[in-house]
């Protein structure tokens, strides 16, 4: 007599299975028809009411990807998409002079000179990668994806053997994922505030470099969240005091009573990649093997 082994099988076929087993068969294609399969329907998902179904699917999919992996401490980095390596810029600056316009080399000749907060990202994702490697749960480094910092951040992990997370999504310029990213780690959002929330779910400190509306919208998003309490304390490091001092008076915002003094306390100003590191270590157990960076 034959005997079940299975007592633990499945008794209905995965959604996956069922998609698998119809797509030889013949569809039913009459005009306006609705026999595709819900899940299966790309009409039908993108109706505008399932609008709230899109979103909890942009919220899953990373979120579960990342647990099965074991990713549970991350270090986000922010900055500029046109802050290009300073190998691109001096090859940029050398092509200009051969052109001759003064306009041109003036505008080259800062992208050498923002080029340092590009090496100085690498620098700095380089050291995280390696430092935290032979700890129980490494810390990961992860960027919006793009071009500029974010590829100097991914560089940096993917250089010193790591793995790293790009968080990119979808825009009319600009945004393609850099090379760099760990290609099972690379994901795409249509909602920025899906996007926003996985910079900062598994996050322990956020770094800015020099950027524009994006970096001051994350930067200005997660001072307020913890300001306001609605989330934890961590450390927040923005790079080049000489950059944020310029572009914002943070001590006139304390004069005019629109931030209290203590607020200047939700960030600290650094200038290099190992300046970075030990103000994390004075605020982390970042010794190897400890069990997290809670």
């Amino acid at each position: 007599m034959h005997k079940r082994k299975q007592l633990i099988a499945r008794n209905f076929p995965s959604a996956k299975e069922e998609t698998k087993a119809l797509a030889p068969q013949p569809n039913y294609d009459q005009p306006g028809s609705a026999y595709r399969l819900a899940f299966d329907d790309n009409e039908f998902l993108l109706r505008e009411e399932l609008r709230p179904v899109r979103m909890q699917l942009e919220l899953l999919k990373p979120e579960l990807m990342q647990q099965e992996l074991g990713i549970k401490s991350t270090i986000v980095m922010f900055g500029s998409a046109r802050i290009p390596s300073q190998e691109e810029a001096q090859a940029l600056l050398d092509q200009a002079r051969k052109g001759g316009d003064a306009e041109q080399i003036k505008r080259v000749e800062m992208q050498l000179a923002m080029s340092h907060y590009y090496e100085e990202a690498r620098r700095f994702a380089a050291l995280v990668t390696r430092a935290s490697s032979e700890r129980n749960n490494p810390i990961y480094v992860v960027t919006g994806g793009g071009p500029g910092i974010m590829e100097a951040g991914n560089r940096g992990a993917f250089e010193a053997g790591g793995k790293s997370i790009g968080l990119n999504i979808v825009l009319p310029f600009e945004q393609h994922p850099n090379r760099y990213i760990t290609p099972e780690l690379c994901f795409r959002f249509h909602y920025f505030a899906l996007r926003k929330m996985h910079f900062l779910m598994r996050s322990v400190a956020l770094v800015c470099f020099p950027g524009g509306f994006g970096t001051l919208d994350e930067l200005f998003e997660t001072m307020t969240l913890i300001q306001t309490g609605k989330s934890r304390r961590r450390p927040i490091l923005l790079f080049g005091r000489e950059f944020w001092t310029r572009l914002i008076n943070f001590d006139y915002l304390v004069e005019t009573g629109m931030i209290g003094p203590a607020d200047v306390r939700l960030f600290h100003f650094v200038e290099t990649a190992e300046e970075a590191w030990a103000l994390l270590e004075s605020e982390y157990d970042m010794n190897p093997g400890a069990p997290s960076a809670d």
